[in-house]
């Protein structure tokens, strides 16, 4: 059984890829370059390709049984999604995990989530074995505010103060081998969450105690939001995400006891915290 893992360079890929090859799975990766030496652990195999290249999938799937797939956040991201799988199709691919997001079905206006949505459609419509992956916010999107933390003293990601559901990328490379490297998982879809919510005030807050300085929520005007990340972003990008939060704020994005619990059970440990995720940042950047 050998597993293809898109994306096996990224953050999420790349853990996926450690937790296989912790399972003893023969992993290859596929990648739009060749990675530096030491990024990928020993024997696992690289293929050359490109999402939008037909041609180097097929050859990528060669002697492939499962594959993981995601997508990285681009405008033509459904685009990439479905010729990955027509190629898994027409070579025969065994079984296919796929990495959509928390609450899908309800924010079919954020184009992100609405590319997702139409994955899953069709992942559900042909007779592929699947299992889809729902993950809540990232929480290792907030690896990049040291400058913002430990400089200007803010914490600006606008997910608001009622809560929303978190996970860390760990319990997402974890769930995606559990159901790539064991049975009883086709047709499942798994909601991926941490066991609480957390918002940007409780978020300032624990960012306050561990650098020991006063972190202040910066709220979610959107509008101001949206036009500071363009000069970051690409448009396109800046509106997605923040269509997202306003999102969040305006439906709601929070999980249950329940799926803290379906999670638990999946992994056979209770879903890492924010916190924790915080204390590790914390002393990294104290260091």
């Amino acid at each position: 059984m050998k597993i293809l893992v898109t994306g096996g360079t990224g953050n999420v890929g790349g853990s996926v890829v450690q937790e296989l090859v912790k399972r003893g799975a023969p992993v290859r990766v596929l990648a739009r370059t060749q990675p530096e030496p030491g990024r990928l652990p020993a024997g696992v195999e690289v293929a050359r390709g490109d999402l939008l290249n037909p041609g180097s999938l097929e050859t990528a799937m060669e002697g492939i049984d499962r594959m993981f797939l995601v997508n990285a956040v681009v405008a033509d991201e459904l685009t990439q999604a479905l010729i990955a799988y027509g190629i898994a199709r027409r070579k025969g691919i065994r079984h296919i995990t796929y990495l959509s997001v928390f609450r899908v079905d309800q924010f079919a206006d954020v184009p992100h989530f609405a590319s997702k949505l139409a994955v899953e459609r069709a992942l559900r419509e042909f007779g592929v074995s699947f299992t889809i992956l729902r993950p809540g916010y990232y929480i290792q999107n907030d690896a990049t505010l040291s400058d913002a933390l430990t400089g200007a003293g803010i914490y600006p990601m606008p997910i608001g103060s009622a809560g929303i559901a978190a996970v860390d990328v760990r319990d997402i490379a974890e769930a995606a081998a559990i159901s790539l490297t064991s049975e009883g998982h086709n047709g499942k879809t798994y909601d991926l969450v941490g066991p609480a919510l957390i918002t940007g005030p409780g978020n300032a807050a624990t960012w306050s105690k561990l650098l020991d300085r006063e972190i202040r929520y910066t709220g979610h005007d959107f509008d101001r939001w949206e036009q500071e990340m363009r000069s970051r972003v690409p448009a396109w990008s800046a509106f997605d995400l923040r269509t997202m939060f306003q999102g969040y704020l305006d439906r709601g994005f929070a999980s249950t006891e329940t799926e803290v619990k379906h999670l638990s059970t999946l992994l056979g440990h209770g879903p890492r915290s924010y916190e924790h995720f915080a204390e590790e940042m914390a002393a990294q950047w104290k260091a």
